[in-house]
């Protein structure tokens, strides 16, 4: 069971090349009480990929209903394939307890905070520019036109930070894994979002 009644969604954003999926990996690793988001998108599964579990699939067809339903709370367009969050599924997973982890650029996460003001919005941050434009190169899987874009996106998301509740400088994986626990830890004992539950228990 989760250790508080009132969830929330925590927005993970950062540049490419950043470390934001190993972080977010770790973090689900270590909290069974966070979850998640499942995105649901246009593009066909994968060899290994299964319905509900990687993505919700769905013909272009159907996501434009959603879309006009305004059942998307943020959705995007990527190499010619749609994705987006689709607000019951979070809403599913607040309700039953769990905190609901996005992996999602900038304007996805504007999109959840007005969606759910209580939203925890963390930023991923490379140590140096040139360390960013290192692990990009280091990739190998980045034509030159790519590699510029790449940069240049970084740039606009970086200058994008200061939207954000917290930044957690990716010098360190261990350090800055344990700064992202820390995070979520601090939310969950902030008294807006325990101090009704907590002192219902105390006083009855």
């Amino acid at each position: 069971m989760p250790r508080h009644s009132i969830a929330f969604p925590i927005v993970v954003s950062g540049p490419s090349g950043a470390g934001k999926t190993t972080l977010v990996d770790r973090l689900l690793a270590a909290d069974p009480l966070i979850h998640r988001s499942i995105s649901t998108t246009t593009r066909s599964p994968r060899a290994a990929e299964k319905e509900a579990v990687d993505y919700f699939f769905v013909d272009r067809g159907r996501f434009e209903k959603l879309k006009q339903n305004n059942e998307l709370i943020e959705w995007a367009e990527v190499h010619g394939h749609l994705y987006g969050t689709r607000k019951a599924y979070v809403e599913e997973q607040l309700a039953a307890g769990f905190d609901v982890l996005l992996n999602i650029d900038i304007q996805g996460g504007d999109r959840v905070k007005r969606e759910f003001p209580g939203a925890v919005m963390v930023f991923i941050l490379p140590p140096s520019f040139a360390d960013l434009e290192q692990r990009l190169r280091a990739r190998g899987d980045l034509a030159a036109t790519d590699f510029s874009v790449r940069l240049a996106a970084a740039r606009v998301e970086i200058s994008a930070s200061a939207r954000y509740d917290y930044l957690v400088v990716n010098d360190d994986l261990e350090r800055a894994a344990g700064d992202l626990r820390g995070i979520i830890t601090a939310e969950r004992c902030r008294r807006e979002r325990t101090a009704a539950d907590v002192v219902k228990r105390l006083i009855e």
